[in-house]
């Protein structure tokens, strides 16, 4: 496993002991007196700093701010969001053959996807920098989450969405929250290539993953499955399986596991394998793992029922590559069909998902199939989004209505007959 300590100094520009640094040159910059994405030196992705880092002793509360001293503000625009369940699925459990299986759920946050803990920390920076106008490119839960907290905010906001592509259910949410819909005539890349360009405009402050703050409150869900999996189990988990879209959560958890090495909250042994899941249609990280290379290509044309997960080109690879390769991680690509039978198995268990989400599932039985998941593991699954974020995957996937005559006797009999 690769050195996880995080060993920067604090530069000048810190603001009350934060700071954005390149991951690419290591140029710092101060957080908040401009608006920058990546950064000004060679384009590099950007990710906070901290002078002082927590343990565990300094965390207290719940939800995401409880992690309050691992972020740039005491809180947040908040509704409030995080303290999501980490499910038992004992059934899936015994049949992938793991020493023990559970189910981070972040589609129980308040609009249905782990978005929430991103848009609570970017919007709040949104205030801090005085934009008017909030905007991102979407499958579909990046654009809910940013109408609601827009909204909360009481500012602006602008959602691009592919379109006839996005699930009925996020585009309401979207739209009920009052943002700004655009449907563009071409795939998500296309839609967060024009995001970018009206960001660098300066018409809009831009809420993708590719914003640094973003993931800060998406780390979260690594303290929180680092919390909760020791309190039941008095360990660590030894893998955490996750679905990859524009790689966002994979860059946030190693982020997060770096800072607790660093802050010796946990020891680099501690942290978990980063396994990440796309959908065969789309899946140009699991390409890059496969074949060794350190930049990924970008898939113009990209498909499948896995709507959240239908990316092409994840801005974040460059954070999640080095993630998945430092924590002894792999990657793997799953079909549609094996995605729709792990929503099936979820259900069953009484965890309701939408296609993307359940892609964790499906690519832990593949990957325990052909030998690269040990049986005495003990693993976490991401899933992402809730049930209803796409209610006609889970109509498709569901058993159908069966009509029955106005009769109780004829209930009973159609009953019988199965």
């Amino acid at each position: 496993m690769a050195n996880l300590q995080l060993t920067d100094g604090t530069p000048d520009v810190a603001s009350d002991g934060v700071w954005l640094a390149c991951i690419e040159c290591g140029e710092a910059f101060a957080p908040f007196e401009a608006i920058r994405y990546t950064c000004d030196d060679c384009d590099g992705l950007l990710e906070a700093r901290y002078a002082d880092l927590p343990t565990w002793d300094d965390f207290e509360g719940e939800g995401v701010w409880r992690y309050s001293d691992a972020l740039p503000f005491e809180v947040g625009v908040t509704l409030p969001e995080g303290h999501t369940p980490l499910h038992r699925v004992s059934r899936i459990e015994d049949e992938v053959g793991v020493d023990a299986l559970r189910v981070k759920h972040e589609g129980m946050n308040p609009t249905g996807s782990f978005k929430d803990r991103g848009m609570t920390v970017g919007v709040r920076v949104a205030q801090e920098v005085g934009v008017d106008r909030l905007a991102c490119a979407s499958t579909g839960n990046t654009s809910a989450a940013l109408a609601a907290y827009g909204a909360r905010a009481g500012l602006e906001t602008l959602v691009l969405l592919p379109a006839g592509k996005v699930a009925a259910g996020k585009v309401a949410q979207a739209a009920l929250h009052g943002a700004r819909i655009l449907e563009v005539d071409g795939n998500f890349d296309s839609c967060l290539d024009i995001v970018q360009d009206l960001a660098h405009r300066g018409e809009a402050y831009l809420l993708n993953s590719l914003n640094p703050f973003r993931l800060e409150g998406q780390k979260t869900i690594g303290l929180e499955i680092m919390e909760e999996f020791r309190a039941d189990y008095g360990d660590y988990p030894d893998r955490i399986v996750l679905p990859v879209g524009n790689a966002g959560n994979t860059a946030a958890l190693y982020k997060c596991f770096r800072e607790l090495v660093t802050a010796g909250a946990i020891e680099e042994g501690d942290v978990p394998e980063l396994t990440g899941v796309q959908a065969e249609g789309s899946a140009p990280m699991v390409e890059a793992i496969e074949e060794g290379n350190d930049e990924i290509r970008r898939w113009p044309d990209v498909e499948t029922i896995a709507t959240a997960i239908r990316i092409g080109n994840p801005v974040n690879a460059p954070k999640a590559l080095p993630g998945i390769r430092a924590t002894g991680g792999t990657a793997v690509a799953v079909s549609d069909e094996e995605i729709t039978d792990a929503q099936r198995s979820l259900a069953g268990e009484g965890v309701g998902v939408e296609p993307a989400s359940a892609a964790s599932i499906a690519g832990l039985r593949k990957l325990r199939g052909r030998g690269d998941v040990d049986d005495d593991e003990q693993v976490v699954c991401l899933t992402t989004g809730h049930l209803l974020k796409d209610p006609d995957a889970a109509a498709t996937a569901g058993a159908d209505p069966e009509p029955v005559p106005n009769d109780t006797d004829d209930v009973l009999a159609h009953l019988a007959n199965r």
